[in-house]
């Protein structure tokens, strides 16, 4: 009994130190999203520095020009214009990250962000109608859309799994409730994608404004509501607050502070 009972201790001991030492299990992992415009990338500026964005939106990261030639953010935008004719742009950038994942690239960056989710998985469209010899044409609802699902869950499965933070932004679409008739923001992508993708995350936060006269304000909302879908883990256990101020550094020493003082 003596020794059953002290195996199951050091087994104890050994999975609390395999966490410990897991460098995923101090990282966070977002999907970040809002109505266009609202400052999604601008708000990778907040994010722990080295921050590496790929971008998929066109011009998206101009509004980073300060950090960027400061050092404190790097930018690959080669991904930002695309041929639907001849599409390229999402087999590019698949080849990048897996040579920079390789050689181990990410160990370096303390943040990557990759901007948009929704425009990236256009790309990964693009890129599934080549492969067929219909590149330019509309999906065909029970062929292409499988294969873009499947792309994008286990390209987003690699991604997840980087030694470092990760932002993944993404475009939010309005619609009425068939029921309420209520305006309602859904992450916009393309299927069920708009149910299954924010499932893979550890949090699903919506950027929102008002605007009271000239002057707008911006808050991360945490919690869902009437019009949005958000949610957090770290909300729900006391760490951060339903609606917080958009920065994610001091973000990160307020959870640090809080999981401290328990």
């Amino acid at each position: 009994m003596t020794e059953q009972l002290s195996a199951a201790q050091k087994e104890i001991a050994r999975l609390k130190e395999q966490y410990n030492e897991d460098v995923k299990s101090t990282k966070f992992n977002i999907l970040l999203t809002s109505e266009s415009g609202h400052g999604k990338t601008f708000l990778a500026r907040t994010a722990p520095p080295l921050v590496h964005i790929d971008s998929f939106d066109p011009g998206g990261t101009k509004c980073l020009q300060n950090e960027i030639k400061k050092g404190k953010i790097i930018v690959d935008s080669s991904y930002e214009k695309e041929d639907p004719l001849r599409p390229s742009v999402y087999l590019k950038w698949k080849k990048e990250f897996q040579r920079r994942v390789s050689m181990g690239y990410f160990k370096e960056i303390e943040t990557y962000v990759l901007d948009s989710s929704t425009t990236w998985a256009e790309a990964i469209m693009n890129w599934v109608l080549a492969k067929d010899g219909v590149a330019g044409q509309a999906p065909r609802f029970t062929k292409d859309y499988t294969p873009q699902k499947v792309e994008i869950r286990n390209m987003l499965r690699l991604i997840l799994d980087l030694p470092c933070h990760v932002i993944v932004t993404g475009h939010l679409k309005l619609i009425e409730d068939e029921h309420t008739r209520k305006h309602k923001f859904r992450y916009f992508t393309t299927g069920q994608g708009a149910v299954t993708i924010p499932l893979l995350f550890d949090e699903l936060w919506t950027l929102i404004t008002k605007t009271t006269g000239d002057k707008t304000t911006y808050k991360l909302l945490l919690q869902a509501n009437d019009a949005y879908l958000s949610r957090s883990r770290l909300a729900g256990n006391g760490l951060l607050d339903p609606v917080e101020e958009p920065d994610f550094s001091k973000l990160l020493e307020k959870v640090k502070k809080a999981s401290s003082s328990k």
